[in-house]
């Protein structure tokens, strides 16, 4: 897909200029330049000096997750933290969001290969014995409390906002929670990252029982535009080549029987026609539900080998590193093409 610079963003550019761009970025480059051009001015949160709102979107998808976390350590290593204005994350893109946030994005992604792939975490055999195949409690209780602690208690009052979606069990539609202290905040991302069956029964919330968000929502791109942001850079944990080529087929036939055994399990089973969807609003500024935002998305550039229950350390390890280097040969090419321009 073709990368094009649209008005909106800081910095001179020319509208609707084609761009030579690497083929892993998707849509309208107007969203990393006012990302660095914050970060060279050294703007923070609540002392802009600009008008608009920038959001990051970071997709989940299970251990593909290890992709999302390596692209945020490459933004966490770039600085980039605090020119975002919100966060919006779901399932394990929750819990990947919250450590970027609270700085702690290197530890986030290397949790993947070395903690997440072992069978304490994740073992098909317990569904002999109807015990969660994706165990959240040594998620929380174990990985982000003792060997990669996240700092919880940061959370509450950050300078970014990170908005956690999940899905109501009772209707399947995506919500945003609000959790307030840290005991809620650590049962929020469980319940944003609680796959359908896999991972449990349903987390109960604010007197409601969800599961993963992204079984109603697999990119939160329409709720932060809703929320007024004026740009959004999302992250993707699949690359185009992984997508469904049409976004508009219906589930297929064992994923809708799948959803009548477990709601909403086998819809997430079909990520890949989903993500096509978000992909196409991303590139398509003529969407009605568009307007005069800017919107951009980094998948990664290539592939491990990497499903959603995967424990390959090995596969896991270099799917943070090509995440990292997504994110990195993003930056490093806008910033190019502006050094280019300038001389």
């Amino acid at each position: 897909m073709r990368v094009t610079t649209n008005p909106g963003g800081p910095g001179r550019r020319t509208p609707h200029v084609p761009l030579a761009c690497p083929p892993h970025v998707h849509g309208d480059l107007a969203v990393l330049r006012l990302l660095l051009q914050r970060h060279t001015d050294g703007s923070t949160p609540g002392a802009r000096s600009d008008s608009h709102r920038l959001a990051l979107v970071v997709g989940g998808g299970g251990m593909r997750g290890s992709y999302t976390s390596g692209m945020l350590r490459g933004l966490e290593r770039a600085g980039l933290r605090d020119s975002f204005d919100e966060v919006y994350g779901a399932s394990s893109g929750a819990f990947g969001s919250a450590a970027f946030l609270t700085g702690a994005a290197a530890a986030g992604a290397a949790a993947y290969p070395e903690d997440l792939c072992s069978r304490t975490f994740i073992d098909m055999r317990r569904l002999v014995t109807r015990r969660p195949v994706l165990s959240l409690e040594f998620l929380i209780e174990e990985v982000l409390s003792r060997r990669k602690p996240l700092a919880w208690d940061a959370l509450p009052d950050g300078t970014v906002p990170l908005h956690l979606v999940a899905t109501d069990t009772a209707d399947l539609t995506a919500h945003t929670l609000h959790p307030r202290t840290v005991p809620q905040w650590r049962r929020a991302v469980r319940a944003s990252a609680s796959i359908p069956l896999l991972a449990g029964p349903p987390v109960e919330f604010d007197g409601r029982r969800w599961v993963d968000g992204s079984v109603s929502e697999p990119l939160a791109l329409a709720r932060a535009l809703r929320g007024g942001a004026t740009h959004v850079l999302a992250l993707l944990c699949r690359g185009e080549e992984e997508l469904h080529p049409d976004s508009s087929a219906s589930l297929s036939l064992w994923a809708r029987m799948l959803d009548r055994l477990v709601p909403g399990l086998g819809t997430l089973a079909q990520g890949s026609r989903r993500y096509r969807a978000d992909l196409e609003l991303i590139v398509d500024a003529t969407r009605p539900n568009r307007g005069s935002t800017h919107l951009l998305a980094i998948a990664p550039a290539s592939s491990a080998g990497v499903a959603g229950l995967c424990t390959d350390p090995g596969a896991l390890a270099r799917a943070v590193g090509i995440g990292d280097a997504s994110a990195t040969a993003a930056i490093d090419h806008l910033a190019g093409l502006d050094l280019a321009r300038d001389r």
